[in-house]
C-alpha cells in the first residue's frame, strides 16, 4: 500500500523558473542563468579550447542558437550544435562531435552520466523548481526514527538543491548521507572519477571521530560515503524526483534497500511500492528464453559509453563458447519493425547506458535482454541470486561483479531444463577455437575431417523462409530502354486528365 505526505501549508522557496519545458522558448533575460553561460565559458577558455560541441535534447533545441551566440562572444571558440543523437539523448555523443573534430562537449538537459572515453565533458542539468520545505517534511514523515540510515539521491535537474536539502535535515539526521552529482568527465575536476572499472574505494577522515575510515561508493555518476565495513544494502533510500528510468535502475541495482521518494511536481513523497521481486522475475522469464536462443542479436544501443566495444566483443565471446549463434546489428534508435526484419535472431542482447538497457520489449517479435542477463543464460559459473547489473563495464574482466567463463572441465550441470518449452537445455562449452563440444544424438558419429560444410543456424532459417527479400536474378531479367517517367506531384501528374 502506498502512503502519501504533502505539507500544504509550507512556504516555497524561491527558484528560477522550470527550463525544461518541452517546445517553449526560454526568456532571453534568463538564458545567461539557465544555461550557466559564465561556468561554460569558464571550462572552454580554463582548458584552450577551439571546437567545441553542444549536444541538445530536441525539446531544447529552440535555445541552440541563442546559447551559440553568447558562448561565441564570450569565447574564441568555434561553436557547433549536435542535435538527433543516434541513441538515448541522456548519454554523449561523442562519435558525432568526432565527425567535427570537437575537442569537448558541454551536454544539456537529462544525463545518464554514463563514462565517456574519448573526449571531455562539461554537464549542465537544468534546474527545475522544487519546494525544499514540503520535500524535508515528506523526509521526516517517511523516516520517524532520526537515527535511520539513509542515502539521498535525485534526478540530476535537482540535483542543485542537495547542499541545502541537507542543511535542512541533517542537524536531527546524524546517519544521513548526500549523494554529489559529477559535473565533469575526463580530464575536468571530476569528483566522481574512478580508477578503470572500480567502484569503491577507502579513504582516510581525518580528525578525532571514531569512525576514521569510509569507503566512497561512485556509480552511476554519484558519489556518497558509507562507513568502512558497511554495505550499502543498510541504507534505505530517498529519491527525490518523479519516476523515471533513473529511479527504476537505482531500485534494480540496489533491489534489496528501502525506496521512498519525493516527487517535486506533485509535492508529495511516499513508500516505493513496486514491486522489485515481480520486476525481477520477469527479468528472469528472459534469461530462459537466452538459454533456448541459438541465434543472438547483439544490438549496439551506444557509441559514447567507456568500454562498449569490449563489451561487444565479451559477449561474441561467451555466446561462441555456449554454442550459439551471434551477428551484431547496427540500426541506430530501436523499434519494433526494424527488429521484425530478422525474424531468425531468437533473442536480442542490447548494449546501452544503464538507463537505456531496461528495455521494455513486450511488443517486440523477439526479447531484448540485457548484457548481465545474456551472461547467467551462458555464464555457468555466474548464479541467479536476485543481485542485478544494469552498467555492463562491471561485466568485463577487472570490474567488480566479473565472473570468469568456466573451461571445458568445469563440474557445473551440464544439463537443464528449459522452463519456456519444457525440453532439455543442453549447455555447450568450447573446447577450442572452432570446435564445439555439442551433445550428439546421432546413431553414426559425424566425420568432421570429411564435413564439407557446417550448418549455420541463420543461413538455415533463411533457406525455408518463405519470403527472402528482393533477389537480383542476374542474367534471368531482359533488359529494357529507360523511359522518361512522371512529371509533377501525386495529386495531379501532367499527363494525367483533368475529371
Amino acid at each position: 500500500m502506498t502512503t502519501t505526505f504533502s505539507d500544504d501549508g509550507s512556504k516555497a522557496i524561491e527558484r528560477i523558473t522550470d527550463v525544461l519545458e518541452t517546445g517553449s522558448r526560454t526568456d532571453a533575460s534568463k538564458i545567461d542563468h539557465v544555461y550557466e553561460i559564465e561556468r561554460t565559458c569558464d571550462f572552454i577558455t580554463n582548458h584552450a579550447f577551439k571546437r567545441v560541441a553542444l549536444q541538445f535534447p530536441d525539446e531544447l533545441l529552440i535555445d541552440a542558437s541563442a546559447v551559440v551566440s553568447k558562448l561565441e562572444k564570450k569565447t574564441s571558440a568555434k561553436i557547433f550544435i549536435l542535435g538527433d543523437t543516434s541513441y538515448g539523448s541522456c548519454c554523449v555523443d561523442e562519435v558525432a562531435a568526432e565527425h567535427v573534430q570537437a575537442d569537448s562537449i558541454i551536454h544539456y538537459g537529462r544525463a545518464c552520466l554514463s563514462p565517456t572515453r574519448r573526449l571531455p565533458v562539461m554537464y549542465v542539468f537544468g534546474q527545475k523548481s522544487i519546494d525544499l520545505y514540503q520535500c524535508a517534511a515528506a523526509f521526516r514523515a517517511l523516516y520517524p526514527d532520526k537515527f535511520t540510515y539513509v542515502i539521498i539521491l535525485c534526478d540530476v535537474i535537482y540535483s542543485y538543491v542537495l547542499e541545502e536539502l541537507q542543511q535542512l535535515l541533517q542537524p536531527e539526521y546524524e546517519n544521513l548521507v548526500v549523494s554529489a552529482v559529477c559535473a565533469y568527465r575526463n580530464g575536468t575536476t571530476d569528483p566522481c572519477k574512478t580508477d578503470g572499472l572500480h567502484n569503491e574505494s577507502v579513504v582516510d577522515v581525518q580528525g578525532s571521530s571514531s569512525q576514521s575510515r569510509l569507503q566512497v561508493i561512485n556509480k552511476f555518476g554519484r558519489q556518497f560515503t558509507i562507513h568502512d565495513g558497511g554495505s550499502v544494502n543498510d541504507y534505505n533510500m530517498f529519491y527525490v524526483g518523479q519516476e523515471n528510468p533513473t529511479l527504476t535502475n537505482f531500485m534494480m541495482t540496489w533491489n534489496q534497500c528501502s525506496f521512498c521518494s519525493f516527487d517535486p511536481v506533485k509535492g508529495v513523497g511516499r513508500q516505493e511500492s513496486v514491486n522489485i521481486n515481480k520486476a525481477l522475475m520477469k527479468r528472469y522469464y528472459m534469461i530462459e528464453r537466452a538459454k533456448d536462443a541459438q541465434v543472438v542479436g547483439i544490438l549496439v544501443g551506444t557509441l559514447g559509453v567507456a568500454d562498449y566495444l569490449s563489451t561487444i566483443d565479451h559477449l561474441k565471446k561467451i555466446v561462441k563458447q555456449s554454442g550459439k549463434k551471434s551477428y551484431t546489428f547496427v540500426m541506430g534508435k530501436l523499434n519494433v519493425a526494424k527488429l521484425a526484419n530478422f525474424l531468425e535472431v531468437d533473442v536480442y542482447v542490447l548494449v546501452a547506458c544503464p538507463e537505456n538497457s531496461l528495455l521494455d520489449s513486450s511488443e517486440f517479435y523477439r526479447p531484448v535482454i540485457t548484457p548481465y542477463e545474456m551472461e547467467v543464460a551462458c555464464n555457468q559459473a555466474r548464479q541467479w541470486t536476485g543481485e542485478y547489473i544494469t552498467d555492463f563495464r562491471d561485466l568485463l574482466p577487472g570490474g567488480c561483479c566479473h565472473v570468469q567463463f568456466p573451461d571445458e572441465n568445469f563440474k557445473g550441470q551440464e544439463t537443464n531444463v528449459s522452463l519456456i518449452t519444457g525440453n532439455l537445455q543442453a549447455i555447450h562449452l568450447l573446447k577450442s577455437e572452432g570446435q564445439i563440444n555439442t551433445s550428439s544424438t546421432s546413431l553414426i558419429p559425424r566425420n568432421e575431417a570429411l564435413a564439407v560444410t557446417q550448418s549455420h543456424s541463420a543461413a538455415s532459417f533463411l533457406a525455408i523462409r518463405s519470403w527472402k527479400g528482393l533477389e537480383q536474378n542476374l542474367g534471368e531479367t531482359p533488359v529494357s530502354k529507360a523511359v522518361e517517367g512522371r512529371k509533377g506531384i501525386a495529386i495531379a501528374y501532367e499527363e494525367e486528365g483533368t475529371r
